[in-house]
C-alpha cells in the first residue's frame, strides 16, 4: 500500500536546512524524524543554494523590467485602439459606398 504524499512548506524545508547547516543535526537525523529520505533533503538544499540569491535582491531589476512591461502594455494598448479606429472608418467607408451602388 502506498503512503500518503507530503508536502513541506517554505517555511518547513528552511528550518529543516537550518537545523542542519546551524545546529549541525546529522542529516540522518532530521530524514528518520521527517520520514524522509536523504536524497529529498539533499534536493532540498542544493534548491536553497540555487535560489538564494533572491533573499538578497532588492527588487530593482524587478521593478525596472515590470515598469518595461506596463510601459510595452500601453503601448500596444494604444496601437491596437488606432486600428480599431481605423478599421471602423473604411468599414464605414466601405458600407457608404455600398449603398451609394446599392448593394446594400
Amino acid at each position: 500500500m502506498n503512503k500518503q504524499r507530503r508536502h513541506f512548506t517554505g517555511a518547513e524545508k528552511v528550518s529543516t536546512l537550518k537545523r542542519h547547516l546551524l545546529e549541525k543535526v546529522p542529516i540522518s537525523d532530521l530524514c528518520d524524524e521527517l520520514d524522509i529520505y536523504p536524497n529529498q533533503l539533499y534536493g532540498w538544499l542544493k534548491e536553497f543554494f540555487e535560489n538564494g540569491h533572491a533573499a538578497f535582491d532588492n527588487g530593482r531589476k524587478s521593478k525596472a523590467l515590470e515598469d518595461a512591461k506596463d510601459e510595452k502594455i500601453q503601448k500596444l494598448e494604444a496601437k491596437l485602439h488606432k486600428k480599431n479606429e481605423v478599421m471602423a472608418e473604411l468599414m464605414e467607408a466601405l458600407t457608404e459606398e455600398k449603398k451609394r451602388n446599392g448593394e446594400l
